[in-house]
């Protein structure tokens, strides 16, 4: 069995020294390296190849969205999992649109931990259940005071199949081997759902995908 590679980026030795611990119980998880803030962690992501990257977003030196930033695009194949005290939606867009797959908060459950890894690891969207609510409450605040548009209403089933499956995390080519239609027609749902909604990149949609509640996230 292929094990998972993990690289934790934390700024408290403490902290990756409770989390090493608790993935070296796994049978499928490796940590392959630590780093002490962003800028350690995307030199050691570059050397590592991790598969999934443990990040920490308030660093010295470099905090964790710069170095999200810089790690996908140097390294991206590396999935990135945010792992942080901060549950302020601001911190959870600004991670997300550098790059990274999933969100959890610090002094969750362990198994919310693991099973987000493992989520990440097969390229799939992961938020905290704290966020969700997060996100749902700030939506229906939204449609309240009218800031929702119906745009979304505009959009065919099959682009609502597309969406969903875009934020669940999946590439173009599992989401037309699930839809049993082709990649390039994805592609196409895809620039056809931007258009609609006035978005341009993979990080706006996932964002409209969760606040519609079309994400199926892991518990």
């Amino acid at each position: 069995m292929k094990r998972i590679r993990i690289l934790i980026v934390d700024d408290h030795a403490v902290v990756r020294a409770g989390i090493h611990l608790l993935l070296d119980s796994q049978s499928d998880l490796e940590v392959v390296g630590e780093a002490q803030n962003g800028r350690e962690g995307l030199v050691q992501a570059q050397k590592l190849k991790p598969d999934v990257v443990l990040m920490d977003i308030a660093m010295p030196e470099m905090g964790g969205v710069e170095a999200t930033q810089a790690i996908k695009k140097t390294c991206p194949e590396a999935q990135v999992l945010a792992l942080t005290m901060h549950e302020d939606l601001a911190f959870f867009f600004r991670i997300l649109q550098a790059g990274a797959s999933g969100y959890v908060i610090k002094g969750a459950d362990p198994g919310e931990l693991l099973d987000a890894i493992r989520a990440v690891a097969q390229n799939k969207a992961y938020l905290s259940p704290v966020l969700t609510r997060k996100l749902f409450d700030n939506y229906l605040l939204r449609l309240e005071v009218g800031e929702e548009n119906d745009s979304y209403g505009k959009l065919t089933n099959r682009e609502r199949d597309v969406l969903k499956l875009v934020g669940e995390g999946y590439i173009s080519r599992e989401i037309a081997e699930r839809l049993f239609i082709s990649i390039n027609t994805v592609e196409r749902h895809r620039t056809n759902i931007m258009d609609k909604l006035g978005m341009h990149n993979k990080a706006e949609l996932i964002k409209l995908a969760i606040r519609k509640g079309l994400v199926k996230l892991e518990d």
